[in-house]
């Protein structure tokens, strides 16, 4: 213990001096470009080079450590030696002026001498009674008490404050420097005031006249209610007076800042808005800013359905517009799709004309809020389907997209001046037509299309070997998908204070149970399974050959329906007849069909499809004879045909018919189990 009692009695006292010496000496020590957090570069720093005079490393680790306790951190530590030195020389600056040991002590009200004289008495005579009921009879019994015995309190207060006046102009000249940054802050422009906040002020004078005897909590619960149910027009009268009071705030505070270096004050300290967004959306619509219409065909439909289903719950809502955006006819999603790109054009002169009566700063406001660019590009799909597809392909950015092939680049560029001049068609047989234009073309006008599609190969090469070293998006919790989902209720009934609504959402996710859990622990390890799937796939690059697809050779006969069913199938999805349906209810509706169909009506069919077997059969080992014969000594396996060469759109259309129904034979086998051929020639 006398050891111990020895070692701290000799231990040096630190001058201001010295404190100075320490933080420069920390200063220099420390990289020029200092980006790290303070704790990463107090760890890195070495302290035996910090060490001046008698004061070791691990002393003066120990003093700044002790130093930084009283300084705001969060921040470089090359920022935070700057405030300690601010410190050092001023350690009563700010708040912490009131704890100076000089500081006059501030008088008691005649209010609060009451309270601490009688305060004792009946504590005694209520020992039941807590701090808050004993505050709350004691202000009332100084409320009824006469004038007469009031004076006496109120003199002795105004004594003491007589004396504590003195006292503060001593202290102010004993001190100068002290005082001298809390005058300056004194100086620094008011902020503005919100909308409901100039109403209130307002308002709260006109209840205190006839209600002169009211409590702030009196005041808050008649006026807090009203504001919410505020006309329209009235609002707007304090909009403006907001935005007045922000206009000459920030042209004072422009002037104090040039005026005040020294304070270190940047244009980010400028409050940038009084209004919110909804305050900020009603200020345009009265200024005469347009509605922005909506993004597609889809949308538009959705809207005007919506506005005649408001006794439908929302989550039922855009369940019942899908299902009858399905039942529309082709012709009838193009009118909508016509009216969107109608409105749209009409919502951009509006636009312009709109900006051009609006100041420059509106306009560079209006302009990063809705990115102008985007008005031109077209209103992409008009259906759920395409919805769910570019939300697919957001979520993939990730991995790059295959190189399109010259065909499609024709397909493209020549699509709208077909859909112009043949309005009647729907996207299939457009389709169809551009395919047939594409085979007519000659190889010459072709070479063209050819030398884009090799480019944009080359491109998408380059690209995918940059996007390879990238990681897949790490997986998230149940708890984090849930969150993701809530989010945006839980923001809004915390009015955009995400500190406790991301508290709420943990309390509530504890105390839900296991049942409602589920969902999102299925959805969790889905994504731990994409994470997993995408890993592989970046460590283990994929096949040439796309899986699920068998590989063609050139001359390969095509093969046919192994069945009635097939046949059928195949003739129905080939004429057109339900082209308006999605291919699921599609292969729905020819299983349905087939049941119905009569037996001899089945027979035919399934001969036709045996007779289509045998011709496979002839042809299949002609080519194989024919490639005996071709085939050199020593030759390789033979060469995959190539994308680009497609004989015509009716062959890959069969191809993909013949993939649906592998799949939607199992559904259809126990009604179709006579008519299947059960040999397959391949």
């Amino acid at each position: 213990m006398n050891g111990e009692m020895d070692s701290t009695a000799k231990e040096p006292v630190w001058e201001q001096d010295d404190l100075l010496k320490l933080l420069d000496a920390m200063k220099v020590n420390l990289p020029e470009k200092d980006l790290a957090k303070y704790k990463t570069s107090e760890s890195h720093l070495d302290w035996e080079k910090v060490a001046f005079n008698s004061y070791s490393g691990e002393m003066c680790k120990q003093k700044w450590q002790e130093v930084s306790r009283e300084i705001r951190k969060f921040r470089t530590l090359t920022e935070l030696i700057v405030d300690a030195q601010d410190y050092i020389k001023n350690p009563y600056k700010g708040k912490k002026l009131k704890k100076h040991p000089d500081f006059p002590k501030k008088p008691l009200t005649p209010y609060f001498r009451f309270f601490m004289e009688k305060r004792a008495k009946y504590a005694k005579l209520h020992p039941e009674m807590s701090n808050l009921d004993l505050t709350k009879i004691l202000s009332k019994k100084y409320k009824e008490l006469p004038e007469r015995k009031k004076e006496k309190y109120v003199k002795d207060f105004l004594k003491e404050k007589e004396s504590f006046m003195l006292s503060m102009m001593k202290f102010k000249q004993d001190h100068p420097d002290l005082l001298e940054n809390v005058n300056k802050k004194s100086n620094v422009p008011e902020k503005p005031k919100t909308p409901q906040q100039l109403w209130y002020c307002h308002e709260k004078k006109a209840f205190l006249k006839t209600h002169p005897d009211a409590t702030t909590k009196d005041i808050k619960d008649s006026l807090g209610k009203q504001w919410p149910q505020l006309s329209d027009k009235k609002r707007i009268k304090w909009i403006a007076k907001s935005l007045e009071q922000h206009k000459l705030y920030e042209e004072k505070m422009r002037e104090f800042i040039q005026q005040h270096p020294e304070m270190n004050m940047t244009e980010g300290d400028i409050v940038k808005s009084t209004l919110t967004k909804a305050e900020r959306q009603l200020k345009d619509k009265f200024d005469g800013r347009p509605d922005k219409p909506p993004s597609n065909g889809y949308s538009m439909f959705c809207a005007e359905l919506m506005s005649s289903m408001k006794d439908v719950p929302s989550t039922e809502r855009m369940v019942m517009c899908s299902q009858r955006w399905k039942l529309l006819k082709q012709n009838e999603k193009d009118a909508y799709q016509k009216r969107c790109e109608q409105k749209k054009k009409e919502y951009e002169v509006e636009m312009n004309r709109y900006l051009l009566s609006i100041s420059e700063e509106e306009q560079q406001r209006i302009l990063s809020e809705q990115k102008m660019g985007s008005f031109k590009k077209g209103g992409g799909g008009s259906s759920p389907a395409s919805k769910k597809k570019s939300s697919k392909a957001k979520s993939s950015t990730e991995k790059p997209k295959p190189p399109v092939s010259a065909m499609f680049i024709f397909a493209e560029e020549k699509r709208p001046k077909l859909q112009q001049e043949r309005p009647d068609l729907s996207d299939l047989e457009l389709t169809r037509l551009l395919a047939r234009m594409w085979n007519e073309l000659s190889d010459k006008k072709k070479e063209k299309y050819k030398n884009l599609e090799l480019t944009l190969k080359a491109e998408s090469e380059k690209q995918s070997k940059e996007d390879k070293g990238k990681l897949p998006e790490t997986p998230k919790t149940a708890q984090e998908i849930w969150q993701q989902s809530v989010i945006g209720d839980y923001l809004a009934r915390f009015k955009n204070d995400r500190a406790k609504a991301q508290k709420a959402m943990e309390a509530t996710w504890n105390t839900m149970e296991k049942k409602e859990k589920i969902m999102w622990i299925k959805k969790a390890a889905e994504d731990q399974k994409r994470y997993e799937r995408e890993l592989s796939e970046m460590r283990s690059p994929a096949p040439v050959v796309t899986p699920g697809k068998k590989m063609k050779f050139d001359g390969e006969p095509k093969k046919p329906p192994s069945n009635g069913y097939q046949k059928f199938s195949q003739e129905m999805l080939s004429n057109g007849e339900l082209n308006h349906l999605p291919m699921k209810e599609r292969m729905g509706e020819i299983g349905g069909r087939w049941q119905r169909l009569a037996q001899k009506e089945k027979d035919r069919y399934k001969r036709l499809a045996e007779e289509k077997q045998r011709q496979y059969k002839v042809l299949l080992e002609q080519w194989l004879a024919k490639r005996r014969s071709t085939a050199k000594p020593g030759a390789t396996a033979a060469k995959v045909k190539p994308k680009a060469k497609q004989s015509n759109e009716e062959d890959m259309e069969d191809e993909e018919v013949e993939d649906k129904e592998n799949k939607s034979e199992s559904s259809s086998s126990a009604s179709s189990s006579d008519d299947s051929s059960g040999s397959d020639s391949d």
